[in-house]
């Protein structure tokens, strides 16, 4: 937290960013040009050439396997040669997520994994045959040859023919030499045909394979655009899946969260309010048996014990309002932001504009929201003002904090705000945090708006 602020300034120093502002110097060529010799080029056309074996031997595995377990379905037999075809397609689309992602950089995670019910091979084979994610291997299967077959055409054509006419001007002199022509046949038929022999011809045929070869890569991208959606719709996880590892995710920061509160509470009672109390007690003790002795000295001690009764009250009220404070339970947002404004070291001005209230778990979330980033304003900002805007945007709960101070704040550099952004993302919601060097500093939270 005590260097959020800060990180901007380093960040242009680092090593990722000289080597960023190196690669834009060297590439000034346009991307069109230099989109032939580029690794990701060379990298999609060995994708889209492999795709077509690779197809074949899919296809040919998922069509015998399948039909052959249909087949036998009126025996026993036929249930676990289906599972082992759709097993196998697993493992099919298990290579195919590695060469997808070495290839051409699409990193899918892989599907769901089995879960059996019970042990033995037949609840593994119920397992396999129930999982929406086999089938969709299978379909993947089914359909990788007829598309990788147009796709091979199609790049092979144009890669070949592109290089070859670019390449014509070095080589057209093997056809007079050893082919008994003058140069490439453009059409030919009872006795004459056209050739493309002369320096004009010569010169157009490589102008237009350098449009070919230049349009290569972008076709390229476009088949294998196709193909990495295939890959993620097919042998990804589901939306299901995704959504239950999220909230699985979500659940554990959560409880993490409220433990971390629990230590935070425990310790402040025990090293606060609960050690000013003990000592309050000694001293109270001490004065009741000073009171026959020397009155004066134990008035002087009940004054000092009553001093620290007022200290340890407004310590457990301290507490209080950190648990969930009595004002936005009793009057709002609108209220809690402007007392929250009130204890900032920087002026704010607070604009809340809702026509309801939200439900007291999700008023709570941008209540605290509100009040770690305010502190934030207040430690590491130098800012001279801020201000606080929260409305409501259909279906979602806005808050907005703005200061006007150094900038730098930067959500991934493992800081408070990480924590916060986290804390939002366990209860579906988005933290964007825009913060240049030199300021100013706008941190914008969505929260998803629930009613009571």
């Amino acid at each position: 937290m005590a260097t959020e602020y800060g990180q901007g300034y380093a960040r242009m120093d680092r090593p990722d960013f000289r080597a960023a502002d190196v690669a834009e110097r060297r590439h000034r060529l346009p991307a069109g040009l230099r989109a032939p010799i580029e690794a990701r080029t060379w990298q999609e056309l060995g994708y889209t050439l492999l795709s077509l074996p690779i197809g074949i031997v899919s296809f040919v595995f998922a069509v015998t396997m399948f039909s052959l377990g249909v087949g036998l379905l009126v025996t026993f037999i036929g249930v676990p040669v289906l599972a082992g075809a759709l097993a196998g397609c697993r493992g099919i689309g298990a290579l195919e997520r590695t060469r997808a992602r070495s290839l051409l950089g699409l990193d899918v995670a892989p599907p769901e994994p089995l879960r059996p019910k019970g042990g033995g091979a037949m609840a593994l084979i119920g397992s396999v045959l129930k999982s929406g994610a086999s089938w969709r291997h299978l379909l993947y299967s089914l359909l990788l040859m007829p598309w990788s077959m147009f796709s091979f055409i199609v790049a092979a054509a144009f890669w070949s023919y592109g290089w070859m006419m670019l390449t014509y001007p070095l080589w057209f002199w093997l056809f007079p030499l050893y082919g008994g022509q003058d140069g490439i046949q453009l059409y030919g038929g009872d006795g004459h045909g056209v050739y493309l022999d002369n320096p004009f011809e010569i010169g157009v045929t490589a102008a237009t394979g350098l449009l070919i070869t230049l349009a290569t890569p972008w076709i390229l991208r476009a088949l294998t655009t196709v193909d990495r959606l295939m890959v993620h719709g097919l042998l990804g996880p589901s939306r299901l899946a995704t959504r239950v590892e999220e909230l699985e995710s979500d659940r554990g920061v959560v409880v993490d969260t409220a433990a971390a509160d629990l230590r935070r509470i425990e310790r402040d009672l025990h090293d606060g309010a609960q050690a000013r109390l003990v000592a309050l007690a000694m001293d109270l003790g001490l004065a009741k048996e000073k009171l026959a002795e020397d009155p004066e000295a134990a008035a002087r001690m009940v004054d000092e014990a009553h001093g620290e009764v007022k200290v340890a009250l407004q310590e457990l009220r301290d507490l209080a309002r950190g648990i969930h404070p009595a004002i936005l339970t009793d009057r709002g947002l609108n209220a809690a932001l402007s007392a929250l404004a009130a204890r900032c070291t920087v002026p704010v001005q607070v604009e809340v504009d809702l026509a309801s209230r939200p439900a007291a778990a999700i008023e709570g979330i941008a209540y605290f929201t509100v009040s770690e980033l305010l502190q934030n304003i207040s430690k590491h900002s130098r800012a001279s003002r801020a201000s606080v805007d929260v409305w409501r945007s259909e279906a979602r709960l806005m808050l907005q904090v703005t200061d006007d101070g150094s900038g730098g704040a930067d959500v991934t550099a493992g800081s408070g705000l990480a924590g916060l952004a986290e804390r939002l993302d366990a209860v579906d919601g988005i933290l964007l945090v825009d913060s240049p060097q030199g300021g100013p500093t706008t941190v914008t939270a969505e929260l998803p708006w629930r009613y009571a």
